[in-house]
């Protein structure tokens, strides 16, 4: 059975739908066998990852029952893509009945086995299309940037974390904060780590040793439709992500139980 991966912070700009890409592509690239769900209505994860988001079911189908999962899976070289579009926006008001926190995990759940690793990317916010990923989730990966608003958002989640752990997915947990647009010469970026230490500790997690450095080619990737390893194989963050996927992997549970063929 897959192991899912959710990316998640309700603030934005804090480098989740980068990381769940650079993760997806990172785990795809040791023949993995990888399936990407984009959960946010903005779908910058899709358009990341060159997927169609208008002319195709999406996840929004997926979860109202129009669609049946083969349907919504787009089948890209290397990573199969769910995408999402602004129909997913209402989610809130529209997914108003009983059992609405398991629409996505009885949605893939016929396909889950298909797959070593599922990941996940979430919106800025936590509404049912987080919860819904929550309860899916085997792990929780919290990126971050060193300034003092990210760590408010990730305290943030805590309540939310707990909440699901107690209702819908027992088996939850946080495999870490990740650090995004590092830069270990600005005095703010030593002091925002050691208060995101304590913050992990409240969460029951770690702060990855892996840190992600900045660099333009985190932004320019997405314009090409391009992981980060394939539009800059040589830059600082595609090595970290790489140091990433491996930091994952050495965690205990995270190996799938038996890799697929790509």
């Amino acid at each position: 059975m897959s192991k899912i991966i959710v990316v998640t912070n309700q603030k934005g700009g804090v480098g989740k739908t980068s990381t769940t890409s650079a993760l997806a592509s990172g785990l795809a690239e040791k023949g993995y066998k990888i399936l990407a769900i984009d959960m946010d209505p903005q779908g910058n994860l899709a358009f990341c990852m060159g997927a169609d988001m208008d002319n195709c079911p999406t996840v929004y189908e997926l979860m109202k029952g129009d669609s049946a999962i083969e349907q919504v899976i787009q089948r890209k070289e290397d990573i199969d893509i769910i995408s999402s579009n602004i129909l997913l926006s209402g989610a809130e008001l529209e997914f108003n009945q009983i059992g609405r926190e398991y629409l996505l995990k009885n949605g893939i759940a016929s396909i889950r086995d298909n797959y070593d690793y599922i990941v996940i990317d979430t919106p800025p916010t936590l509404n049912i299309l987080t919860v819904n990923a929550y309860t899916a989730a085997d792990a929780l990966i919290i990126p971050m940037i060193p300034e003092i608003l990210s760590l408010l958002g990730i305290s943030q989640l805590r309540e939310t974390i707990d909440l699901v752990k107690g209702i819908y997915n027992p088996k939850i947990e946080a495999l870490g904060i990740l650090l995004n647009k590092y830069d270990k010469r600005r005095h703010l970026t030593k002091d925002v780590e050691e208060m995101a230490e304590i913050i992990a500790r409240e969460l029951h997690t770690k702060v990855f040793n892996t840190k992600i450095r900045s660099s333009v080619s985190v932004a320019e990737a997405p314009a090409h439709a391009l992981s980060v390893y394939k539009h800059s194989p040589r830059s600082n963050p595609t090595k970290d992500y790489r140091n990433l996927v491996e930091e994952l992997l050495s965690q205990k549970g995270m190996i799938a139980d038996g890799q697929k063929k790509q």
